[in-house]
């Protein structure tokens, strides 16, 4: 354990967190996605935690990028589903106390293309569906450590 780590974060999530650099994505995936489905080297499974104890675990600690417009990408549900998924508004309220930024919105199957080259899956216990939510990591500047 570490003083001012969220339980939350495993050690090899922390790992991943850390070795990220500018510009690489993670995928923190709710409990209905593939993530082993897919030829990413890294899938870290975090059972029995869904995705908002997740982000406001990590977003004190990882910095959005702002060289790009929207850095984080969610699913679009599928036009039979009808709505936002009700997890959005938790990911957006979250962020929105570290961090103010765009939000890009994929296609499912263009999502889980874009998923194919993500650094990192967190494959988690989120019961939403349409609830996966993709960070790209950005740089922290000398005055903002």
């Amino acid at each position: 354990m570490l003083k001012g780590i969220d339980p939350v974060i495993s050690p090899e999530l922390l790992k991943i967190l850390c070795e990220m650099g500018h510009g690489s994505e993670i995928l923190f995936a709710d409990g209905n996605f593939p993530s082993h489905d897919y030829n990413v080297k890294r899938i870290i499974r975090l059972d029995g935690i869904d995705i908002p104890a997740i982000l406001k675990a990590i977003m004190p600690l990882f910095p959005l990028d702002t060289f790009v417009e929207s850095p984080i990408v969610l699913m679009q549900p599928n036009n039979d589903f009808g709505r936002e998924p009700n997890v959005w508004a938790e990911y957006k309220d979250i962020i929105s106390k570290y961090q103010k930024v765009g939000y890009e919105y994929l296609e499912r199957f263009a999502y889980y293309d874009r998923c194919a080259n993500v650094y990192a899956i967190v494959a988690t216990s989120e019961l939403e569906i349409y609830a996966n939510i993709i960070l790209k990591k950005g740089v922290i500047f000398p005055n903002n450590r």
